[in-house]
């Protein structure tokens, strides 16, 4: 079957909701100029753009797996937003996030996963598992499974703690060919008894192609300016793409390490 590289809509916030003081990068729920609500993630916030980076990259990556995963869109935020919130710390958020933003579609009703209350198999079970190792998501766990259940179905939110190693560009191939040692405190884990086969399946989709197809949607503001090794926004984002592929093509050494870790 042919493959379609995704796409990304661009909107612009009308509305600020309400924000949401989960963690210290205070999202916020937020109103597009077509009538969606939206969980903006702010540029200014923690961990900067590399946030949104990991969150755009990962989600994508999640959504060709077949994953549930709410739209992602890129979020234009006016000036006017930070002179007219009374909130000094939010308006200084606000403030500091002027311009392209990220946000995914606000999931209404949705409820948080719960492992003891909400059945998976094991095979959905090791394909979360086997992505998480991929994108090396330190955010999965008992205490905030960022997954939540919207119509009977599970759907995969927040991951804009994964790909952590672009903090440190200097050795990201030896870091793309680590086990996942964090994947001991992974809440579906124990339920994880298909990752063989799962990586087989995976393996096959991720081909550099639809890797690099991902990475191309990293907007250029995203990559001007942030510390880094790199020269040109191109050559940054072949530095994601290079990272993913070697680990696709090593994989063994995460699904051993999350193996020996059940």
């Amino acid at each position: 079957m042919k493959y379609t590289p995704p796409e990304i809509r661009t909107v612009d916030v009308v509305r600020y909701v309400t924000p949401l003081r989960e963690g210290g990068s205070l999202p916020a729920i937020v109103e597009a100029d077509d009538e969606f609500l939206y969980v903006l993630k702010f540029r200014g916030a923690g961990q900067g753009v590399k946030a949104l980076i990991a969150e755009l990259i990962s989600g994508e990556i999640a959504r060709l797996l077949g994953f549930q995963v709410p739209e992602i869109v890129f979020v234009n935020l006016d000036e006017a937003f930070g002179r007219t919130e009374p909130d000094e710390e939010i308006q200084d958020l606000l403030r500091a996030s002027e311009g392209l933003n990220l946000a995914l579609h606000y999931l209404t009703g949705a409820i948080t996963f719960d492992a003891l209350v909400n059945e998976v198999d094991a095979k959905l079970a090791s394909q979360i598992v086997w992505l998480d190792g991929l994108i090396v998501n330190v955010d999965r766990t008992c205490r905030n499974t960022n997954m939540l259940m919207w119509k009977k179905e599970l759907w995969l939110i927040d991951h804009g703690a994964s790909l952590y190693f672009h903090h440190n560009w200097g050795n990201s191939e030896e870091q793309a060919k680590r086990p996942f040692v964090q994947i001991k405190d992974h809440v579906l884990l124990p339920k994880a008894t298909d990752l063989q086969t799962v990586d087989k399946e995976f393996s096959i989709i991720l081909t550099p192609e639809r890797i690099q197809a991902i990475v191309a949607l990293i907007p250029d503001s995203w990559l001007a300016g942030v510390e880094s090794p790199f020269t040109t926004a191109e050559e940054h984002r072949q530095a994601y793409a290079n990272f993913l592929n070697i680990r696709i093509a090593n994989s063994g050494i995460f699904v051993k390490g999350a193996q020996d870790a059940i």
